[in-house]
């Protein structure tokens, strides 16, 4: 059996309030493997953006471990954290956080060329990228002058440029029409079967969990459900 990529044993993550202490993820255990494609399903404040959180090291767990390829995510310093981000974890934040001073391809150029990609192989690297995601030219247009649709698709480019292992994405396809949410979803489909890429997607939509290996359910920072059907697109 395949070792997973992605494992997420006994979490708990609290959160202060004011006075209150807020629980958003409740001893969950989860693994995910390598390229598989798994829809985070649930109600808002269920704990889905959280779980993204912490497997993108972005957060700490409050207690239990977190793992990518069998390493503790919480034994890293924040350097090493800020690498695997960089070279292994690619993420679609779900306020896209692009940077408005930067152009759509400098945005995507970014992560890659403080890895230490040089220019030209990071500016190569981008303009596939956001060609695979069908952001019309030019690309060298701020986010200002994009619309919402396709600064998403910018988003999504910068998450997959290179050879990311893993894809958290956040809503991906909450600024796009149907059509276009479709292809985003079958393009991330694509990564799983043709580069081995781990997808991590959260979902309100049971249209495009429908892409997905297996479906996870969260209520209240707990998993409820969970299930398993082939891939259907279309």
């Amino acid at each position: 059996m395949t070792d997973p990529i992605l494992r997420f044993t006994d979490i708990v993550k609290t959160f202060r309030q004011g006075p209150e202490e807020v629980r958003a993820i409740a001893d969950l255990s989860l693994d995910v493997a390598p390229g598989e494609l798994v829809a985070i399903m649930g109600p808002s404040g269920c704990g889905k953006s959280t779980l993204l959180h912490l497997a993108g090291a972005l957060e700490e767990p409050t207690a239990g471990h977190v793992l990518v390829d069998g390493v503790d995510l919480g034994g890293m310093s924040h350097k090493e954290r800020s690498q695997l981000r960089r070279r292994r974890v690619g993420y679609v934040f779900q306020r896209l956080n692009l940077l408005p001073s930067l152009t759509a391809l400098e945005n995507v150029m970014l992560p890659l060329e403080l890895d230490g990609t040089s220019t030209g192989e990071a500016r190569r690297m981008a303009s596939e990228a956001l060609d695979r995601v069908e952001l019309p030219k030019p690309h060298d247009r701020h986010p200002d002058e994009l619309s919402g649709g396709q600064q998403q698709r910018v988003a999504i480019a910068r998450a997959i440029a290179g050879s990311r292992d893993i894809v958290l994405a956040d809503e991906p396809t909450g600024a796009l029409d149907i059509a276009s949410g479709d292809r985003i979803v079958d393009l991330l489909a694509q990564l799983c079967a043709e580069r081995g890429t781990t997808i991590l997607l959260v979902t309100h939509e049971p249209r495009f969990a429908s892409w997905a290996d297996r479906v996870v359910f969260l209520r209240d920072g707990r998993i409820v459900d969970e299930s398993r059907a082939p891939v259907t697109i279309g």
